[in-house]
């Protein structure tokens, strides 16, 4: 899982990462439809789970979407609350979440969970299960290959996944996926989105 070292590299990069990618200009058109449409099925609290400089948690907000912001990143967190006072951000991981459980209408975990090695993708996954209501939305953003792979991202090693196997995973979490979307651009890693449901069994 995402470690001391993982939380090291973001830190002595958090300025470059935020000027490259904190603001919702940076954000394509496509992923900017993916996540809005994902959002207004939510009902209740929306967790931005692994918000980064905070930029996604700031406009689900000013879509009127009650939502919080959490990293473990702490210049990521004291970015965000400076420059969006209004938001709710706190330092948190994703492996214990502090909410009740079936306490929050969604989760939006935006390439949060591409640092967890495959063994442990589990335990945000069932946090964000426990944490989310009976019918509850999570959306999960990664980078799309045909097969686990773990390759050299920009700041720390990270992983690559087929869509079905995220989904395999999500079903083991206690989750049904609704929809998945691929996008494959030329000279750039491909990028996916998966969207389930919180099952009503627990």
């Amino acid at each position: 899982m995402p470690n001391e070292a993982s939380r090291a590299a973001y830190s002595a990069r958090a300025m470059e990462y935020i000027d490259l990618l904190g603001s919702m200009s940076s954000v394509h058109p496509s992923d900017l439809q993916i996540v809005s449409t994902w959002a207004s099925d939510v009902h209740g609290e929306l967790i931005d789970a692994g918000c980064g400089p905070g930029h996604w948690t700031n406009f689900l907000t000013e879509q009127g979407v009650i939502a919080r912001g959490i990293d473990h990143v702490p210049e990521f967190i004291a970015h965000a609350a400076n420059v969006f006072p209004a938001v709710d951000f706190a330092i948190e991981g994703l492996d214990s979440i502090h909410a009740g459980t079936n306490s929050v209408g969604g989760v939006l975990s935006w390439y949060s969970l591409i640092h967890y090695e495959p063994g442990e993708i589990q335990i945000p996954l069932r946090e964000f299960s426990r944490v989310i209501k009976s019918g509850g939305r999570l959306l999960v953003g990664f980078f799309e290959g045909p097969a686990i792979e773990k390759f050299r991202h920009t700041v720390t090693p990270a992983y690559r996944w087929p869509v079905e196997e995220i989904g395999a995973e999500l079903g083991r979490a206690g989750f049904d996926v609704l929809e998945s979307h691929v996008r494959k651009t030329a000279g750039q890693r491909p990028q996916a989105a998966v969207s389930a449901r919180r099952q009503d069994a627990r």
